[in-house]
């Protein structure tokens, strides 16, 4: 679950491509000490025209979304980052890979409270494979219900998606992962069912979905809006309800969704069996609509794909 393949030839750095060694902080860096800063996951999906990244424009809105919150001043707009992004992908060869944008309190100030420290902005590519494993995909992941809880909405905010609220997911996975589950399902600080430790989560009982409403401390998914859409697409009833534990025991389907794990089923939550403990087949609907639309397969009704071009390389000969 690493850096795939390797690292990438270059990085955008506040409007210049810098090579990958060179895309370095000093260790007095704000964000380094402080969690002071956000970012996105995004992924480029290889499809018959070429490489086409997913819903590219939502995610830098959200991107500078968060950064609002946290008062993250951010230089570029939603335009110049989808063109930024493109250009790197492009700059880099890739026709799939994974993207991750950032936005960070760098320089060398300590303290808390960040008065002068700069913010600057990065955007990194690499090939990832699938995130929970392409076993989970095929036949569904085993979790829990962790221990850790979502923070309550007075504490800090969910709906940015900043890096030093991962501290929280990052026990949540490992707490998972010692006791022998590939994730963990955490509640809010209600004790009502909130999400994965970095995906969003849908359930399925007698073919209705089920899911989380923001209120319960998630991160407003782009991935589960695209599971939403989808879901009115193929007229699947939806409804975003405050869900006990206990209903994680009695749906006939569950499953994760994020651009990391794209959608992933599960067959088992807390050593009990989810429906027959195999992918159902509201999952498959809507999975095999979400990847032959991502992949170029599918029409793209909803205008989620920005095209990369590719860079013809220069002619040696000359």
């Amino acid at each position: 679950m690493g850096i795939g393949k390797g690292p990438t030839a270059k990085i955008w750095r506040d409007g210049t491509l810098v090579d990958w060694a060179d895309a370095t902080l000093h260790v007095m860096s704000h964000v380094v000490h402080y969690g002071s800063g956000v970012f996105e996951g995004v992924r480029c999906y290889e499809t018959p025209e070429g490489g086409a990244v997913f819903r590219l424009r939502d995610h830098m809105r959200r991107l500078r979304d968060s950064a609002k919150i946290y008062r993250l001043p951010v230089r570029w707009s939603v335009d110049e980052l989808v063109d930024a992004t493109v250009e790197t992908v492009a700059a880099n060869g890739l026709s799939h890979c994974y993207i991750r944008p950032l936005v960070a309190r760098t320089g060398e100030q300590m303290g808390i409270w960040a008065k002068d420290a700069p913010v600057e902005t990065f955007i990194i590519c690499w090939e990832w494979g699938t995130y929970l494993g392409h076993a989970a995909v095929e036949h569904g992941a085993d979790v829990c219900v962790s221990s850790w809880r979502r923070a309550a909405p007075n504490t800090f905010p969910t709906l940015a998606k900043a890096t030093g609220n991962y501290l929280n997911s990052q026990l949540t996975k490992a707490e998972a992962r010692q006791d022998d589950y590939l994730e963990g399902i955490v509640l809010d600080a209600a004790g009502f069912v909130a999400e994965g430790s970095g995906e969003n989560l849908f359930v399925v009982r007698d073919g209705t979905l089920f899911t989380s409403p923001l209120s319960s401390g998630i991160l407003d998914g782009i991935t589960r809006d695209s599971v939403l859409r989808i879901a009115a697409d193929l007229g699947l009833t939806v409804k975003e309800m405050t869900m006990p534990r206990e209903f994680l025991y009695l749906v006939d389907e569950a499953f994760f969704c994020g651009t990391a794990a794209e959608l992933t089923p599960i067959r088992s939550i807390d050593r009990l069996p989810v429906g027959t403990g195999e992918p159902g087949p509201v999952f498959a609907q809507i999975h095999d609509r979400f990847m032959g639309i991502a992949k170029g397969r599918l029409p793209d009704v909803h205008g989620w794909l920005t095209p990369v071009p590719v860079i013809e390389p220069a002619d040696s000969s000359r």
